[in-house]
């Protein structure tokens, strides 16, 4: 089933994040803006917790999460436990509300549009695996350039 590879995805990309906000040496460099770079990783990992939250947890879990975009590239210096712990809770309401879905649901037009037109649950779905790998490729780097 496409939603088992999915609900995969999601596990691992997820784990790969709290793995890399880990790593960084100085917790306030994950508040850092340095060398070109306009987001910071911890305003990138509240994006990614707002983005999942909405149109996984919400419009899929049927959760009553209410989004804030705005607060998530401007709130600075939440602890990185706090974020470990968001993104922990993110984690077990992607798979929760995913794992809820059949071949079928994924087949039917994505409760909202995202973008300028109708989608398919299935191809949300995919572009949300392909946003969270996007940002987490920029976090990588972001620590490596910052910290060695």
């Amino acid at each position: 089933m496409v939603i088992d590879t999915v609900i995969q995805l999601f596990e691992r990309d997820l784990n790969r994040l709290i793995n890399e906000i880990g790593l960084y040496k100085e917790e306030s460099n994950i508040w850092k803006i340095d060398k070109g770079i306009s987001n910071s990783a911890g305003n990138l990992t509240l994006h990614l917790i707002g983005n999942l939250n909405t149109y996984i947890g919400k419009e899929l879990g049927k959760t009553d999460y209410v989004r804030n975009r705005d607060l998530e590239f401007s709130t600075k210096f939440v602890k990185r436990e706090a974020l470990l712990n968001e993104l922990i809770q993110t984690l077990k309401l992607v798979k929760q509300s995913l794992s809820k879905l059949t071949d079928e649901d994924l087949s039917k037009e994505y409760p909202i549009i995202v973008f300028s037109e109708k989608t398919t649950t299935e191809y949300l779905l995919v572009h949300l695996t392909t946003h969270l790998t996007y940002h987490l490729g920029q976090i990588n780097y972001h620590r490596r350039l910052l910290e060695g």
